[in-house]
């Protein structure tokens, strides 16, 4: 799979493809149908996906707090584990944001990417002050010679799976719920940094990263399956939160003890998937207490995920 992140001189081997076009974040059973729809109009063709970076969410609001379920390097391996041969993620400003739907069309789907085919959600929307709706790339599309395959929202009991909802019930300390919607458990991923060492010294080193752009789910403790960077899966127990025991923290970590290994990890990208909530954050009466707690959520942690 190979990120492209301009459309200008795409190479001829990544044009003609039949795409798949969205935000995508988080990769939910709803952009799985999507890319689904994409590659059976057209099984012909190559599959790619086109979607935007930074989310232009991001873009129009700098100020919110982050939010992205899946930063680039994880919504590309999200889509090429559907097939996708080629994620196009056209760089999101303001040309981009004063671009007219027309001009979209032409100058990046049509003769930038050279599509043959797209698909798109039914809200798909695009352009300057999103212009653009599906019959007006209906339209469009249709002049250049590109079909185009509108596909209806997945749905279970509650409505629409969408990537708001996903990451509600992230918030809500519900990754089950996440993991349903997504098709697979939500990871949260980040480099090793060098902490204080206290996890060592109480004995339960953690492997601590920043969740970046990434949303914050429900701080608390959660039962987890570490992607090691060799690829190796790790069970382990991990907090989400700013220590408050510890006098807190200015920004949220990710603290992850991982059972049953030993190894150093500093300067490592390690991914990690969320299993369980166990319980929520809370400030304990001095360190024995918080050692003791630990001690109990590995515990939990083990049960949960089926480990002695």
């Amino acid at each position: 799979m190979t990120i492209i992140q301009d459309w200008h001189g795409v190479p001829e081997a990544a044009r003609g493809a039949t795409v798949a076009l969205g935000n995508f974040d988080g990769v939910h059973l709803g952009h799985a149908a999507v890319l689904r729809a994409a590659h059976g109009a057209r099984p012909d063709l190559p599959l790619a996906a086109l979607t935007f970076e930074p989310h232009p969410r991001e873009h129009f609001r700098p100020d919110d707090p982050p939010f992205r379920l899946t930063v680039l390097a994880a919504k590309a391996e999200a889509l090429g584990a559907l097939g996708a041969r080629t994620v196009f993620a056209i760089p999101f400003g303001e040309k981009l944001a004063a671009m007219s739907a027309e001009s979209f069309v032409e100058e990046v789907l049509h003769q930038g990417i050279g599509a043959k085919h797209l698909a798109c959600g039914a809200d798909f929307a695009f352009g300057h002050r999103r212009g653009g709706d599906v019959a007006f790339l209906a339209r469009e599309a249709e002049k250049r010679g590109i079909g185009l395959t509108v596909v209806p929202a997945v749905t279970d009991a509650a409505g629409p799976v969408s990537s708001t909802r996903i990451r509600r019930v992230l918030q809500d300390g519900y990754p089950d719920l996440a993991a349903a919607m997504l098709g697979r458990d939500w990871e949260l991923r980040g480099e090793v940094f060098h902490g204080d060492k206290l996890g060592r010294e109480l004995g339960w080193p953690t492997a601590n990263i920043l969740l970046g752009r990434q949303l914050e789910p429900a701080r608390g403790v959660y039962a987890v399956t570490v992607r090691l960077a060799d690829g190796r899966l790790v069970p382990g127990v991990a907090n989400v939160g700013r220590r408050p025991t510890l006098g807190g923290d200015p920004v949220t970590r990710l603290e992850v003890h991982l059972f049953d290994f030993s190894g150093d990890l500093y300067g490592q990208e390690i991914g990690v998937r969320i299993r369980a909530f166990l319980r929520a954050d809370a400030k304990f009466d001095g360190l024995q207490a918080l050692q003791d707690a630990i001690a109990a959520d590995a515990r939990n942690a083990r049960r949960v995920l089926g480990i002695s």
